[in-house]
């Protein structure tokens, strides 16, 4: 992970496909919450049209754009080029995916020191994917939770920041289940952004090595 010298705020960049409740977990941190004096949200670039997210990115000012992936005709990597002048041009140092439902190139990865990291309705690495909640209860899992992670350039697969377990009941569907998990989601991100932007995070042969106790 890059080292920052002096302790300014963080500049976060997101980039989301939905509606983006996590990103507004993230937005209310840097708000009135663990990050006000830590972090702040300089853009957010969207990859789907009408997508709720950028009504939430509109509600608190925050500069944001339409990047269509799927009129996109060229690579991957030409696709994430997009992406990678926008944020540049905000100086964004950590970049969060917040429902983002596109892999990123290593190009990517590489051009943000690995400063990328997403989040994942499951205890990975168990039940990658778009279904998780699906696959969970199909698999007859009696736990699951949510896993906050940096991006690598396998799905769902790069070194683990914090993980939180919830119990899978009998009578859960995925109507069910995915509340209660998305509750903790909403914790456990911002938590790990805190982390990075306190230099706690310290990644050892793809093992995230955490300094002090972690409160959720």
């Amino acid at each position: 992970m890059k080292t920052r010298k002096y302790m300014t705020k963080v500049k976060i960049g997101a980039i989301a496909s939905g509606s983006g409740s996590n990103f507004m977990e993230i937005i209310k941190s840097t708000e009135s919450g663990i990050l006000k004096d830590k972090a702040t949200v300089e853009v957010l670039i969207c990859n789907k049209t009408g997508a709720y997210c950028m009504e939430r990115a509109k509600n608190h000012d925050i500069p944001h754009l339409l990047i269509e992936s799927n009129k996109h005709e060229g690579t991957r990597e030409e696709f994430d080029a997009k992406l990678i002048e926008v944020l540049d041009k905000y100086e964004c140092e950590l970049i969060v995916l917040v429902g983002y439902m596109r892999f990123v190139s290593s190009m990517f990865i590489d051009h943000f020191k690995g400063n990328v990291m997403n989040i994942h309705p499951s205890l990975l690495p168990s039940f990658k994917g778009m279904h998780a909640h699906r696959d969970v209860l199909e698999y007859g899992a009696k736990v699951s939770g949510c896993t906050v992670h940096f991006v690598d350039s396998h799905e769902d697969h790069g070194p683990i920041i914090i993980q939180k377990c919830v119990k899978v009941y009998d009578t859960d569907t995925e109507d069910t289940l995915g509340p209660r998990i998305l509750e903790w989601e909403h914790k456990v991100f911002p938590k790990c952004i805190e982390l990075y932007c306190d230099k706690r995070l310290h990644v050892v042969d793809r093992i995230v090595r955490i300094d002090g106790e972690i409160k959720l």
